[in-house]
């Protein structure tokens, strides 16, 4: 829409406002109210880019990660001589790939939204709403979406973590948590999306003061060379010791005393299967002697943790996250279990989730009944993980396909 000339002039009454009148036939009044009405409009339209993300991409078609060669001499054919065979048998995982790209998509989308709303004195429970939201919205999941009937097909993977400081995992606020970010914490973004059951698990580590640099270059330097070092056939350990010279590198210096940064050495990353962020290998982030191989078509999260404290986390504080266990499991022994556990299977299956969804499913009173479901085995509970209070600690994640021929860092965004 063209815009209409204008001239500039000075109010008589007042010299120092300066006004605009219109050349053309309109009054200014009216051109006012044209103004305002296209601010609203741009503001509505800014608003409007959180929506399912199948509408951005009516084709189904979801953007592809970082590629990355397998540099290690034994996987150098996966890419020369027998590379057709090898495409030919990724393209059998073809809608797998694709739903683990639209949860990347998502989850890009997601922390480029919550990154740009960060800042100091948030509470937590705004930053978990304002990422949660956003990922029920481009999933479909929301209250008018396509998917809202349907809550296990794509959605939230698992309960967003902000752990603060000596905290490094599986912390999010229960109802009623005032608990506040402040300029001089450093808080772990833990974000899960999953579409089909298949998880895209990826965290970074936020902290406004600069001091804390180092220690964020540490773990992200660290998780950078486990992902270069994972590949087809690559022994575990082999991977943690490589993380684990790299994050021992750095120092940190806060408060006059410097630390070398440490590994939580009882962290790790691992792979993921469908409805199961732990699928059952881990990934060290130190040298422990697994000789375990990754292999060809699976998915992980390679995530490191490092710490000024003593490298070792230990469990405390009040409980937010649980997750069903997998297999064969016992009949609830109260009637109030067998309701809520009705509840956990139809909304989330074996998907971790946290006190929160289950406020917002009109769940009440439900904690002794959460409890016994843990006492006999058929919940898992996962109380936070906190290294020696005073301490800090960092986090980066990405998620990896090991594909055939190539991996593919398939949660890799501009941020990074």
């Amino acid at each position: 829409m063209a815009k209409e000339d204008t001239e500039v002039i000075e109010n008589p009454e007042n010299p120092t406002e300066v006004v605009t009148e219109s050349l053309g036939e309109k009054p200014a009044d009216e051109d006012a109210k044209v103004a305002s009405s296209e601010k609203k409009k741009k503001k509505k339209k800014k608003k409007s880019n959180i929506k399912n993300i199948a509408l951005l991409y009516p084709d189904e078609k979801y953007p592809e990660g970082q590629w990355m060669d397998y540099h290690q001499d034994f996987n150098l054919a996966r890419t020369t001589d027998e590379e057709k065979r090898y495409l030919a048998r990724d393209k059998d995982h073809e809608q797998r790939w694709n739903d683990m790209r639209k949860g990347a998509e998502i989850h890009r989308r997601v922390r480029k939204n919550l990154q740009n709303k960060l800042k100091p004195d948030m509470t937590l429970t705004d930053v978990v709403n304002t990422v949660e939201d956003a990922t029920r919205k481009f999933t479909g999941q929301d209250a008018n979406g396509d998917h809202v009937k349907l809550p296990k097909s794509q959605g939230i993977g698992f309960p967003t973590g902000v752990s603060l400081n000596h905290c490094a995992a599986h912390y999010t606020p229960n109802a009623g948590d005032k608990m506040v970010l402040r300029y001089e914490d450093v808080m772990k973004v833990d974000i899960g999306v999953q579409v089909n059951g298949y998880i895209v698990d990826c965290a970074w580590t936020v902290a406004f003061d600069h001091k804390y640099d180092n220690l964020l270059e540490a773990v992200r330097e660290a998780t950078y060379t486990g992902i270069r070092e994972a590949g087809i056939d690559v022994r575990l350990t082999d991977i943690g010791e490589a993380i684990q010279e790299v994050m021992e590198s750095y120092e940190v210096e806060l408060n006059g005393t410097t630390y070398q940064v440490k590994p939580c050495r009882n962290l790790c990353g691992h792979n993921i299967a469908p409805y199961r962020i732990h699928g059952g290998k881990s990934v060290p982030i130190v040298k422990n002697g697994d000789t375990t191989k990754m292999e060809e078509g699976e998915h992980f999260a390679i995530e490191t943790f490092g710490t000024t404290g003593r490298g070792f986390v230990v469990p405390g504080g009040e409980c937010s996250h649980y997750a069903k266990n997998d297999g064969p499991l016992p009949t609830p022994n109260l009637s109030r279990a067998k309701a809520l556990l009705k509840t956990i299977d139809e909304n989330f299956g074996t998907l971790p989730f946290c006190r929160r969804y289950l406020d917002r499913l009109g769940e009440d009173k439900y904690l002794f009944a959460l409890n016994n479901l843990v006492k006999q085995g058929i919940v898992q509970d996962y109380p936070p993980l906190n290294d020696v209070v005073g301490s800090y600690t960092a986090q980066f994640e990405h998620t990896i396909l090991l594909h055939p021929h190539k991996k593919e860092v398939v949660s890799k965004g501009d941020d990074y």
